[in-house]
């Protein structure tokens, strides 16, 4: 079981998680449990108070240290009473290192975590100097709360618990396991609105669908994400399909065009 205990100043943002979907059901299962720690309640005085305005001035207010030095200590402590040695501090910040497949597969092999979701202006430098071990990024952009990046690296690391998916396959097929993207999925029915399901999906032949699906994975992240080609070393038969993929559908990509 891996262990969640998230800081954050909205504890029920994170039933969004433990109570909807897939990561419902893992968490019925017992593949991971949450715990949210409130620094509000670390914090001294009549008003609770777990921010101050910035030295040097600027707008908006600064998380303070204490509160959130104290939270960290309690949740590494109930960690350290259910036997967990393998965790990790992570905070939730735009500064941080890219989440991406191989970041996550690497989470998801420790027994505990620590999620720190800031608020406000951002954190006081030093409480991440002492007490955060790594800062994850979920994208180059901005957005009010570390709740929402907190809950998609949550997600996507409770894919990857065994015993969270009802097919084993699911997660290892998923886009990025490979480095590139999915292929194309259809369903019921055959034929919508003229638009036909392809025809080697039909057809029962499995090995004619793995190497279609292959050519439409390796085609669909050469046009939308080539940098993703860029860092995977291709087989000759990659290359081949690769290369009937841009005879069949034109040799530039749609932003070259």
């Amino acid at each position: 079981m891996l262990r969640f205990d998230v800081l954050t100043l909205f504890p029920r943002m994170f039933e969004a998680i433990t109570e909807w979907g897939i990561s419902a059901r893992a968490r019925t299962r017992g593949c991971y449990e949450v715990v949210t720690w409130n620094p509000r309640d670390f914090a001294p005085g009549a008003y609770r108070a777990i921010d101050d305005r910035p030295y040097g001035g600027g707008p908006g207010m600064v998380m303070m240290i204490e509160p959130l030095e104290k939270a960290i200590a309690a949740a590494r402590q109930r960690q350290a009473s259910c036997g967990v040695a393998n965790n990790r501090v992570v905070c939730l910040s735009p500064q941080g290192e890219l989440l991406n497949h191989h970041l996550v597969a690497e989470l998801a092999q420790l027994d505990g975590l620590v999620l720190l979701a800031g608020r406000y202006e951002g954190i006081d430098e030093r409480l991440i100097a002492r007490a955060v071990e790594q800062e994850i990024s979920v994208g180059n952009y901005v957005v009010s709360g570390g709740e929402l990046p907190a809950m998609m690296l949550m997600d996507s690391i409770i894919r990857h618990l065994p015993g969270a998916l009802g097919d084993p396959d699911s997660a290892r097929l998923e886009s990025f396991v490979s480095g590139m993207l999915d292929y194309p999925q259809y369903t019921r029915p055959e034929t919508y609105a003229g638009m036909q399901v392809p025809e080697v999906l039909l057809s029962g032949n499995h090995a004619q669908i793995e190497r279609w699906r292959m050519k439409q994975s390796l085609g669909r992240t050469w046009q939308r994400r080539p940098e993703l080609l860029a860092r995977i070393e291709l087989t000759d038969t990659q290359r081949q399909l690769l290369e009937e993929y841009k005879r069949e559908n034109g040799e530039a990509r749609p932003a070259d065009r």
